[in-house]
């Protein structure tokens, strides 16, 4: 069997790479997710507000893999700015949990120059096992 591509029904169409792909053995791999909605159009500015889609993107992602959040075994985040982040601490662990609940993955986060999307803050990559 080959491996998958995964895409939200409701999601405009990606150009020239996938939302996510699963493997024969059960492995998600998302592509770096980023804080716009299903029709790729950013609804906010700030840190928190696209943090808080970027995450529902990745959730959305993996439950139409078949998964939950309890599936995410990792997450790579990168913000373009290291000060948004220490000054948002609090917010952030508040909307983690309402998407996330008390399911931790490994995290690294990497502070970056700059984005491909101009308004995107930061996009965040994962991996699930489903």
């Amino acid at each position: 069997m080959k491996n998958k591509t995964i895409q939200p029904a409701k999601w405009k169409k990606p150009k020239g790479y996938a939302n996510g792909i699963i493997t024969n053995d059960g492995f998600l791999f998302l592509g770096g997710q980023i804080g716009w909605n299903s029709d790729q159009v950013f609804e906010t500015d700030t840190f928190i507000g696209q943090m808080e889609q970027t995450l529902l993107n990745i959730l959305e992602i993996v439950e139409t893999a078949g998964g939950k959040a309890q599936n995410i075994v990792r997450l790579t985040w990168y913000i373009k700015e290291k000060t948004e982040y220490m000054n948002n601490q609090k917010a952030i662990g508040e909307v983690y949990k309402k998407i996330f609940g008390d399911h931790f993955p490994a995290m690294s986060m990497i502070v970056v120059k700059d984005l491909i999307e101009d308004k995107a803050i930061l996009e965040i990559e994962a991996t699930a096992f489903i």
